[in-house]
């Protein structure tokens, strides 16, 4: 099966190795050997969504961060959701593991993926709470 996981990843931190386990495995409930993609928006986009501030890592160091995990296979760099929904049809993607806070939402993507989204239910770690920690120092 292959697996996506998408996001800025820009501080990593625990709620981020959380998700990416969970998406290599899916929680064990799928026995067979799962390969984890992990697509991370480029510095362009990842200040468009986040702030002239942002990202604190560049994208390159994000993707090298990223794939220094053993959960992760592969990490691609996107700058547009066109091309994200390109690497997902690429790959051919059989499932797509996001955030629960987007069940409500529309998922970017949804369609190119095999069979369909898993929610991840995310717990409390943020980037944007640690950075806000760190610049109150």
């Amino acid at each position: 099966m292959n697996i996506w996981v998408n996001g800025c990843f820009d501080i990593l931190h625990t709620g981020h190795i959380d998700l990416l386990e969970y998406a290599k495995y899916l929680k064990y409930h799928i026995t067979i050997k799962n390969t984890l993609i992990v697509g991370i928006d480029s510095d362009r986009r990842v200040k468009e969504l986040k702030g002239d501030d942002r990202p604190i890592n560049n994208q390159e160091d994000r993707r090298k961060m990223l794939l220094a995990l053993k959960f992760v296979d592969d990490v691609v760099i996107y700058d547009s959701e066109d091309e994200m929904c390109d690497f997902i049809r690429k790959y051919n993607i059989d499932y797509i593991v996001i955030g629960d806070e987007y069940k409500d939402k529309q998922v970017l993507c949804r369609e190119n993926s095999k069979y369909d989204v898993v929610f991840y239910p995310k717990n409390e770690k943020s980037t944007t709470e640690l950075i806000k920690k760190l610049r109150a120092i």
